[in-house]
């Protein structure tokens, strides 16, 4: 049996975000850690009534359910990492059009998006994610733990910073302070928040090659 889901491609080179993320740090992240998510998928999708669905719709159908835990973790995981390679970019950018209108409306400047944000990264106690979002008509900063999703809970992500260990430990160790600050001063992609926004949907729309 071929797999349904396929691990995709990194959106830039491994070495690309160095020095803020190395090189080993996205060959293990990517390669072993966001690899071993997919191929368990697909092996927990066998016989199940979600082999033919797309990876945004078992989320939402496994959400909230203990029986199906695992196959919940697993694809959450494999989606959350897809959105992060593509919240960051090697060249860094800043919000613009209206989307810089509505940073300023909801964190007072984009130092003050900045400081928001890394304090939801740093702050979050465990292993999880720190998201920047569309919710009602505003925008938000929340923290899921695990595997959590924000658009089981209704809201639109636009960026993410994963905050599991394996994200930043190589390189910074027990600093997840450093690695936060460091993200999002330089590799944020703002392009990538504008296009979710604009299109008023949950990332990938359509899917990326490789996710289905």
């Amino acid at each position: 049996m071929s797999k349904r889901i396929t691990l995709p491609p990194l959106p830039y080179a491994e070495d690309a975000l160095a020095p803020v993320i190395s090189a080993q740090t996205m060959s293990f992240h990517h390669g072993k850690h966001h690899k071993t998510y997919v191929d368990t998928l697909n092996n927990l999708l066998v016989d199940t009534e979600f082999e033919d669905e797309p990876l945004d719709a078992i989320i939402t159908r496994t959400a909230g359910q203990p029986d199906r835990g695992a196959i919940f973790n697993n694809a959450a995981q494999a989606w959350n990492h897809n959105f992060y390679w593509h919240s960051l970019t090697p060249k860094g950018s800043s919000p613009r059009g209206a989307l810089a209108d509505k940073v300023s409306a909801a964190f007072g400047s984009y130092d003050g998006f900045k400081k928001e944000f890394a304090t939801a990264a740093t702050g979050l106690f465990g292993s999880g994610w720190a998201w920047l979002v569309v919710a009602g008509d505003t925008l938000k900063i929340v923290k899921t733990r695990n595997a959590e999703v924000p658009f089981t809970n209704g809201q639109i992500p636009l960026l993410t910073i994963d905050v599991w260990e394996h994200a930043y430990y190589l390189d910074y160790q027990n600093r997840r302070a450093d690695y936060a600050k460091a993200v999002i001063d330089k590799l944020l992609c703002w392009e990538f928040a504008l296009d979710n926004y604009e299109k008023g949907a949950v990332y990938p729309v359509p899917a990326p090659a490789g996710v289905r």
